[in-house]
């Protein structure tokens, strides 16, 4: 099998779904622009500021992306490439699209509030607080686990530190042009790239070596800063010329691919269990994640994507179509180690890992564009500064969004009764930071890190479910959100128990413990929605 056939195709599906299952999407959510969104009615020059579709999409697809997508679909071909393929092509196209639209499409509607306000409204309180702590903690353990792997890449690659630190301070310049001096987007885009990587040179020239813990102090502080800044300053602009970044990453590794013209020696499909992952159900759907669907995509969409949407009808592009890109970017993850055979492949996965097997197949296929001439180990450090960013863009909009959970926790109805954790967003991100601090130092972030594949996966599955409820609240058919959400609940309450069973026989009881009140969360909020779907009347459905 040619690896150019099966990037054409995946290719050509997602053109296809784009335009075929978005329109349908587009009909069934009534997205028009004849509604205001909430960057407009509740502009505060913070958190709620309008976006232009291009500079949206590029924050959004940079926040979501972070390795997920690159990591998770190696790691999976454990199981063979043909079953991590098709998951990815069907998951993009009609779970974790419909997932991502539909969250921001949500959020819009209900004043930029996240999923838990959704909840609140249509499921419950208690449901809401619920998923409000849940995320909260998820967060959390996000902040703690890419603060980690940051830290050790910028601690290995020093010139990665320099290069994200320039990065910081050419978003500001770039925000402030764009937003205050009202300049051009695409000549400010065009000097913006150049200048990027010209940091990129610059960090190469001038490393900054420091030690690990130096790195994690300075990482903390920095997404301090970026949680209380008004998102134009500092992370929209950042995210979208880092987007720049891997969208050259994408191009370049996909010319390269035609050049390179690589075979799958990978085995189609290898055995139902593998060592370390489990059973092929529920493993490869969970361990795949953010390249076919991620909750923690709804919370982004939820938390500062639907606070910055100028127009409806921009969803369609940036939660949708974004979902779609990342599906693309899986499927070159998933080729860049295809042309291995399975023992080489696991060798190289075992002793190297995930992102240095992407760098290593990437560097090749960028290497083979005869009109560049890229030398192979400078094709290898742009891949894996590549990924290194996007981690780094990951963790600042996590601290972002667990200040939002955090504030939206103790919020009250009374406007004026609000308290200091609401009203202050120092106190409610210095609160944050100080638990992912704490976390980060504790030397258990990385031991948790299974669970959070889990985690990630059950936020789908209870954002799908309240998208579900609301969707029925409206009367209308919702199908297209239930099939998903079914599904997704029963890989993750598989796999928590697998999680809870094997932990067991390892007699580590926190870990079990921690999965098992996951499990119980999931069940509860599952009871309810399905309580408030009866109550709806599922055959009075109204099917338009």
């Amino acid at each position: 099998m040619s690896g150019i056939v099966l990037i054409l195709f995946a290719m050509i599906m997602f053109i296809v779904s784009y335009k075929y299952y978005g329109n349908f999407l587009s009909r069934k959510l009534s997205v028009t622009n004849k509604n205001e969104t909430p960057s407009h009615t509740m502009y505060d020059g913070v958190d709620y500021c309008p976006a232009k579709p291009p500079v949206l999409l590029g924050h959004h697809f940079a926040s979501i992306a972070g390795a997920g997508p690159i990591v998770g679909p190696i790691i999976a071909a454990s199981f063979g490439w043909v079953p991590v393929y098709v998951w990815v092509l069907i998951g993009a196209s009609f779970i974790g699209g419909v997932h991502d639209y539909a969250s921001i499409i949500a959020s819009v509607r209900h004043s930029g509030k996240s999923i838990g306000q959704i909840i609140e409204r249509y499921i419950g309180f208690s449901g809401k607080k619920l998923f409000l702590i849940f995320s909260w903690a998820t967060l959390i353990l996000v902040i703690a686990v890419f603060t980690i792997i940051v830290s050790d890449t910028f601690y290995a690659i020093p010139s990665s530190g320099t290069s994200s630190i320039l990065f910081m301070f050419l978003a500001v310049g770039f925000g402030l042009t764009v937003y205050r001096l009202k300049a051009s987007l695409w000549i400010s885009s065009i000097i913006g790239v150049a200048l990027l990587f010209l940091c990129i040179y610059i960090g190469n020239v001038f490393p900054i070596q420091l030690s690990k813990d130096w790195w994690i102090i300075i990482l903390l502080g920095y997404i301090f800063l970026a949680s209380v800044t008004p998102v134009w300053i500092l992370l929209q602009p950042r995210d979208y010329l880092n987007s720049y970044f891997l969208y050259t990453l994408m191009i370049g590794g996909i010319v390269g691919l035609f050049f390179t013209m690589p075979e799958v020696h990978l085995a189609p499909v290898t055995n139902f269990s593998v060592d370390k992952l489990g059973y092929l159900f529920p493993a490869l759907f969970v361990t795949v994640a953010c390249g076919a669907i991620s909750g923690f995509h709804a919370i982004v969409g939820s938390g500062t994507t639907s606070k910055q949407l100028d127009k409806e009808t921009d969803a369609r592009v940036v939660g949708y179509g974004g979902m779609l890109i990342e599906g693309i970017l899986a499927v070159l993850s998933l080729l860049s180690v295809a042309s291995l055979d399975q023992e080489h492949f696991l060798q190289l996965l075992n002793t190297k890992g995930a992102v240095t097997a992407f760098s290593t197949g990437i560097a090749n296929f960028m290497h083979n564009i005869p009109f560049l001439g890229i030398q192979t180990d400078h094709a290898v450090n742009f891949a894996a500064l590549a990924v290194s960013a996007f981690a780094l863009t990951s963790l600042d909009t996590a601290t972002r969004l667990a200040r939002y959970s955090f504030q939206e926790y103790f919020e009250v109805k009374e406007k004026k009764e609000q308290s200091a954790l609401v009203k202050n967003r120092y106190i409610a991100t210095g609160i944050t930071v100080l638990f992912g601090a704490a976390l980060t130092f504790s030397g258990q972030s990385m031991t948790l890190w299974p669970l959070f594949g889990s985690a990630n996966q059950m936020l789908a599955a209870i954002a799908l479910l309240a998208l579900t409820v609301w969707i029925s609240h409206l009367k209308l058919n919702y199908s297209f959100t239930l099939i998903p959400m079914i599904f997704m609940f029963a890989v993750t309450l598989t796999a928590l128990v697998t999680f809870i069973y094997s932990n067991l026989s390892k007699q580590n009881f926190t870990l079990s413990l921690i999965a098992l009140l996951l499990f119980v969360l999931a069940v509860i909020l599952a009871y309810q929605a399905y309580q408030v779907l009866r109550k709806n009347g599922k055959e009075a459905v109204v099917i338009k």
